[in-house]
């Protein structure tokens, strides 16, 4: 056979070998025939397979694995009826529980206004029923982050656990710091890259220090061939194998491939690079339309994901969100008050009384499942949507937690609750019922709750938040902001409060942080209108009604005053005082001395202060006249028929004062002291022998019996209780009580009496802010019994001014203000959860509220500047330098501004400022500097420095001529120096000098300030200028004709100036070189000197750079100032958009290196075991608490002392005695004060604004230390009394926290696993828990 050419140019031939016929395949030189039809074979079998094609490949599979068949040789025709010897349905590998279904049938609830009619046989409503996805319920099962969550143990179902990871908090749903945040080398590819290339595997994970052991996987070094084509993909033999290998198919392919002509076979290298980067273009475009597939996928998975949860959300995206204006809504419907029966027909709870609007209001979006923000006076009315909600709670089988600021309230509330509701209540030291549907608690309680993952966060449905304004506290105001960042989103909140400006815009925040919308209601009327009146002299005068101030009663006082005040002196001219009260008069000053230095002493020391205020006639005489004022004052209330009253003195030592001068007054019927006995004896029959006989127990109901009570925070909390149990009952009728009385206890009066507007803060004596006197005088008129309510303000020694009445009485409440701060304890709660960061928390805070809202704004300007198109500098010299020339000219701007005027000012640099000087002037048109000389230092008649300056940028008189006309005809049109006459033509007085007069010149100026002219080729000026414009002191001075220059005004002169500035210049250098700051100017201050070195370099900087002189300079200078604007203007923005703009942004990175610093947390912000026990503190500081453990400082001590030094952690007053201590617990006083200051001076070098001896102070006060630890040894309570001048109360109140630190620092000890310490603070514990301390509360137990 013939040999014919083949793939490659291989000639071979085809023959038959072998018996049975075999084909074969013969090498043979090439040989090409002329014909290529002749070069076939004399026949042509058809292809070993079939040629396959997608739509072959697409049966294939789909015939053999997507059809459903059985196995041909088991279900054959012969083999039916057989039965197989297994049970299938054991082999079958069943799932025990069924896969869920896609959809449920769910019963749909409607409020109670959009009901239809019909109802069932039994009269009841039965809701209809849908059909609905399965995840549309599963909506929110992440809400405690995106890892699985378990339940806690049962005992930790309340309180939480540090090991429990919070709830994701609403409004933090689409936060991008919410996504698991993945190392930069997994981000970008660089782990991979190193694995490719043969580097060792990533086996440390982020925040571990030990990861994976993978024995003896090491790095192999390897090479990767990148092919653009994945044909391609084959190594270099196995293409030189394929090369070499013929497969039965390609006998017959340069055949079919003969037939195309030469062209093409000539242009085919040129149509397959064509077809290369066609392909490569077509497959970038496939990526890319891959990815935008992708993505709208994914857009279409998370749209529907936020679908679900529309009820709750209004926007499922970021961008969304912010688009919404405004989430507070204060319209009020009136056709919710008209139809409010048919609107809400079946009430949770029944109301004995017709609602009012704002009720009503509030118990619809109730209804509704909104969120409310209801703002009134107190005593309007707004517990009862407080115990709507708990009626609403206990109707859907869900839980409502009620936070209060104060103890006292939320005590109280428990008794007024419990015959209505399942309640409960948890406070630091009791807890009552905490399965309970209703759930009453302090604020700080609910705090931990949520940072510590408590399940029962699951169960709420309602929060109500009493006392809203309590969030301008500057110590506990932050609690509420943490807990309404941290409630999570399936929680809906109610805010009571009373009237305060900015409702609206702390409700907008509140909306914006949960993404919900907030209803604002309430109102501005009192349910029991109020009359003001002062009470001077035995009688008052009103000054306010119906909150319209009455100027003809100040009128009226005034006139009594002063009348009364001319009596006393005779008729004489007399004085008198306009101002507020205290701001005037020696009396005053002395009352609030004295108040000072007084302060805090209890009533059962009453005594001892008389004897230490001295003995004095004219002590007794000042005391009988306050016991005469009160009488007076009594007496009038009881017959305007005004008792009972409640008289606010801000001062628990002029409580008890007050109180004790009334001696001789009985205020009680007799079947009203037979109530109190009764009363009393039930009420502490509960204590021991020793604890009835207490002397402030003894005196107390002394007063009590005639109708007198006393109120503050000195008293036991027993003895509060009574009094405010009898003044409920109406058997007090004068209580003297401080300004908590108004906010911790629901107990009105008829009327209300300021014994002053003045009161002491803790820092200093300040005038009552506007809404503590609302907060007060609001307790005046009880509705229901009265039908208005006075409030009285006493006089003694002179009136108060129109102007601080009206503000005080009238003016505008306090507005809501932000007291957000940050604490070791929430950064650490925060750093232990991956999902929650802190700066979530500081953007959340009401302090950022109004920068987060401008936020979307921001944006939206940054984008619209950064697509805003660049403009480009086309210099003439090359490559543009203007911007390294604008930034050095900016940059000595900013030098020349800060040194200019220190050195220019100082006394040595004024010397150097004198004629002949040699000066830099700033340049007006900011381009160049200029340079001048001074010609006459500032007098009486020119107080600015006279200098001559070379102006080369003014025009010449040349060019100007033109325009100037004849200049012989019009010589007095032109000024002099524009022109040098001839030397011919000179006279002798112009003639070149070469030296200077010897004239003394009179001083006089003969010019014409600006004086300008041109010389020597160059236009110079003459003008007045400011210290303030001078640019450089040079240090050349040379010798100038003052007379010439100024005078005489000799051209010869000023030529012969200029020159001399112009030779300055010619050795090459633009300016002379400035006076050295240390040897010519003295400056002593390193910096300046510093800053002036630097100036002085940028200047010689800019005289090199080549854009300096160019004639397009001033336009480039502009063109770059436009540039620099713009960029600087995306850099802020792009800085007001980041995290570290946030105001708190530097202290919290001081706090985070000071947590390292100490080992709380490692260098990947992972909290340590240190860490975990600092978030087990929340009595005391939570650093100092840790150290004192970690350091070891309470295992050297006995029990009894180790409560004892623990109670520094809890007591708050300041100013008492100093306690007695032993030698073993002075020295671990010292050691744990050292503690402290340790610790501060960590903060300040960590960027923290403390001071570490007032840090130590204010954390650390030992005034208990003695009082507590006799008590602990069991000595009776009113022995430990006569220890200290603390009250007896503030005692009590410690030792009741001191309880609860000793709960703390054991489940700490747990977490270190020091089980001595341990058991060490369980017996400390129980040796506080005993007797009058721990009495239980009246409101709990019941009398």
């Amino acid at each position: 056979m013939d040999p014919i050419g083949a793939w490659q140019e291989l000639g071979f031939r085809v023959g038959f070998t072998g018996h049975s016929g075999h084909l074969r395949v013969e090498p043979l030189s090439t040989v090409e025939r002329s014909n290529p039809l002749s070069s076939l074979p004399d026949f042509i079998l058809p292809p070993a397979f079939p040629e396959e094609t997608p739509e072959s490949i697409k049966k294939y599979i789909e015939e053999t694995y997507l059809s459903p068949g059985l196995d041909p040789d088991e279900f054959s025709p012969e083999k039916v009826g057989r039965q197989w010897e297994f049970d299938w349905f054991d082999r079958a590998e069943v799932p025990l529980e069924p896969s869920l279904p896609r959809t449920v049938v769910v019963p749909v609830w409607e409020p109670p206004f959009r009901r239809q009619n019909d109802v069932s046989e039994q009269g009841k409503w039965e809701p209809k029923s849908e059909e609905v996805d399965v995840s549309e319920l599963m909506v929110g099962d992440e809400d405690s982050g995106s890892l699985p969550r378990t339940s806690g143990s049962a005992k930790e179902f309340v309180r939480g656990s540090i090991n429990s990871r919070p709830f994701r908090p609403a409004g933090l749903d689409n936060s991008q710091t919410l996504n698991r945040i993945l190392p930069e080398g997994a981000s970008n590819g660089e782990w991979v890259h190193e694995i490719l290339n043969g580097g060792p595997p990533q086996t440390i994970p982020p925040g571990f220090k030990q990861g994976l052991d993978l024995g003896a996987f090491k790095p192999y070094p390897c090479s990767w061939n990148v092919y653009k084509d994945a044909s391609s993909l084959r190594s270099s033999s196995v293409e030189k194998l394929s090369e070499l290998s013929l497969q039965f198919d390609d006998l017959f392919k340069k055949a079919w491939e003969d037939g195309v002509t030469r062209e093409q076979e000539k242009d085919g290298h040129l149509s397959e690079v064509e077809s290369v980067t066609l392909d490569a273009e077509v497959d970038k475009a496939e990526v890319s339309s891959s990815m935008h597939e992708d993505e709208f996928s994914l857009d279409e998975v998370l749209s529907t994901k936020s679908e679900g949860s529309k009820p709750l959300i209004d926007a499922s995206s970021d961008g969304g969100r912010q688009q919404k204006e405004a989430w507070a809504r204060c319209r009020g419907s009136k056709e919710i008050i008209d139809h409010f029966h048919e609107l809400v027909p079946d009430m949770a709870l029944q109301f004995p009384f017709e609602l009012d609007a704002f009720q009503k209001e509030a118990i619809y979006y109730l209804e509704k499942g909104e969120s409310v923000f209801v703002a009134a006076h107190t005593s309007a009315g707004k517990t009862v949507v407080a115990e709507y909600a708990f009626a609403l709670a206990s109707k859907h089988c869900t839980r409502a937690v009620y936070t209060a600021p104060i103890k006292t309230i939320s005590n109280q509330k428990y008794r007024d609750f419990c015959g209505k509701f399942d309640v409960g209540l948890l406070t630091g030291d009791v807890t009552l019922r905490p399965e309970a549907s209703c759930l009453i608690m302090t604020t700080e309680i609910l705090r931990s709750m949520l940072y510590r993952g408590a399940d029962i966060i699951r169960d709420i449905e309602w929060v109500i938040f009493d006392e809203v304004h309590y969030v301008n506290d500057a110590e506990r105001g932050v609690v509420w902001e943490e807990v309404i960042i941290m409630l999570p989103r399936h929680i809906n909140i109610i805010l009571l409060s009373a009237t305060v400006p900015n409702t609206v815009e702390f409700a907008d925040w509140i909306g914006r942080t949960k993404q919900k919308e907030i209803r604002v209601t309430g109102t501005t009327k009192r349910p029991v209108p109020l009359e003001h009146c002062l009470f001077y002299s035995g009688e008052l005068y009103k000054i306010c009604e119906s909150e319209t101030f009455l100027p003809q009663g100040l009128k009226a006082a005034k006139d009594a005053f002063k009348k009364k005040h001319l009596t006393a002196v005779g008729g004489g001219s007399g004085r008198y005082s306009g101002t507020s009260a205290g701001h005037d008069g020696t009396q005053s000053q002395k009352r609030e001395s004295a108040a000072r230095l007084k302060h805090g002493s209890s009533f059962s020391k009453t005594s001892r202060g008389y004897q230490n205020n001295g003995n004095g006639q004219n002590n007794w005489e000042l005391r009988r006249a306050e016991a005469s004022m009160w009488l007076m004052l009594i007496k009038k209330l009881s017959k305007n028929s005004l008792l009972p009253v409640v008289i606010f003195c801000f001062s628990k030592n002029r409580c008890d004062k007050s109180a004790d001068n009334m001696t001789g007054t009985d205020l009680t019927s007799s079947s009203e002291k037979s109530e109190i006995r009764v009363f009393c004896d039930k009420a502490f029959s509960r204590l021991k022998g020793s604890d009835r006989n207490l002397p402030q127990v003894v005196r107390v109901q002394n007063l009590l019996r005639r109708g007198i009570g006393v109120h503050h925070a000195g008293l036991l909390p027993i003895v509060k209780e009574v009094v405010e149990m009898l003044f409920c009952r109406g058997v007090i009728k004068v209580l003297f009580s401080t300004e908590t009385f108004a906010m911790g206890v629901n107990a009105p009066a008829r009327t209300v009496v300021f014994d002053t507007l003045r009161k002491f803060d803790g820092k200093e004596f300040r005038q009552l802010l506007p809404g503590e006197y609302t907060q007060m005088a609001g307790r005046a008129g009880r509705r229901g019994l009265d039908k208005i309510g006075t409030v009285v303000l006493m006089c003694r020694d002179e009136i108060p001014g129109d102007r601080d009445l009206k503000h005080v009485i009238v003016g505008s409440a306090t507005r809501l203000e932000s007291q957000f701060r940050l604490t070791y304890i929430m950064i650490l709660h925060l750093l232990r959860v991956e999902e929650l960061k802190v700066e979530d928390m500081l953007k959340r805070s009401f302090a950022e509220f109004h920068a987060q809202k401008k936020l979307p704004e921001m944006q939206e300007l940054l984008k619209r500047k950064l697509n805003q198109p660049t403009k480009d500098i086309e210099c003439i010299k090359g490559t543009p330098t203007i911007e390294e020339y604008y930034e050095a000219y900016s940059e000595a701007e900013k030098y020349s501004s800060e040194m200019s005027d220190a050195i220019l000012q100082s006394p040595s640099a004024q010397q150097f400022l004198a004629p002949g000087r040699v000066i830099v002037l700033k340049s007006e048109s900011a381009n160049d500097h200029l340079l001048g000389m001074i010609v006459k230092a500032p007098s009486a008649n020119y107080k600015q420095y006279i200098v001559l300056v070379l102006r080369p940028d003014l025009p010449s008189p040349v060019e100007n001529a033109p325009s100037r006309g004849n200049m012989q005809d019009k010589p007095s049109d032109f000024n002099q120096g524009y022109f040098v006459l001839p030397k011919s033509k000179r006279g002798f007085g112009d003639e070149y000098l070469t030296s200077v007069s010897a004239r003394r010149g009179t001083g006089a100026v003969n010019i014409t300030l600006p004086h300008r002219g041109f010389v020597s080729g160059i236009s110079y000026e003459v003008r007045e200028v400011d210290s303030k414009e001078f640019q450089c002191i040079c240090n050349t001075k040379m010798k100038i004709s003052q007379v010439g220059l100024l005078e005489d005004v000799s051209n010869a002169v000023y030529s012969k100036t200029v020159q001399m500035l112009l030779d300055l210049k010619s050795d090459g250098n633009k300016y002379p070189p400035p006076l050295d700051p240390v040897k010519d100017l003295k400056l002593k201050n390193v910096k300046l000197v510093e800053t002036y070195h630097k100036w002085t370099k940028l200047l010689e900087k800019m005289t090199l750079n080549q854009c300096h002189g160019c004639i397009k300079l001033e336009e480039h200078i502009k063109l770059a100032k436009e540039i620099q604007k713009h960029k600087q203007e995306v850099i802020d923005l792009q800085f007001k958009i980041s995290d570290e703009a946030l105001q708190q942004m530097p202290e919290f990175q001081g706090r985070i290196d000071v947590l390292k610093e100490i080992g709380c947390i490692d260098d990947d912000f992972v909290v340590q075991m240190k860490g975990r026990v600092a978030c087990e503190m929340n009595s005391g500081e939570e650093l100092i608490c840790t150290e004192c453990l970690f350091e070891n400082q309470l295992d050297q001590l006995e029990p009894e002392e180790a409560v004892a030094i623990m109670s520094a952690f809890v007591f708050q007053q300041k100013n008492t005695s100093e306690p007695s201590l032993t030698t073993k617990l002075s020295e671990a006083k010292h050691k744990l004060n050292n503690t402290a200051v340790r610790l501060g001076q960590l903060q300040v070098q960590k960027g923290l604004p403390i001071d570490p001896e007032e840090y130590a102070q204010e954390n650390l006060k030992f005034g208990l230390v003695e009082v507590v630890y006799e008590w602990a040894k069991g000595t009776p309570f009113a022995d430990i009394c006569e220890l200290t001048d603390v009250p007896e109360g503030l005692i009590v109140r410690t030792i009741v926290r001191l309880d609860e630190t000793c709960r703390e620092f054991k489940n700490a000890a747990a977490i270190m696993g020091n089980s001595a310490l341990c058991k060490k603070m369980e017996v400390a514990s129980n040796a506080i828990k005993r007797d009058i301390v721990f009495a239980a509360s009246l409101y709990i137990t019941g009398v």
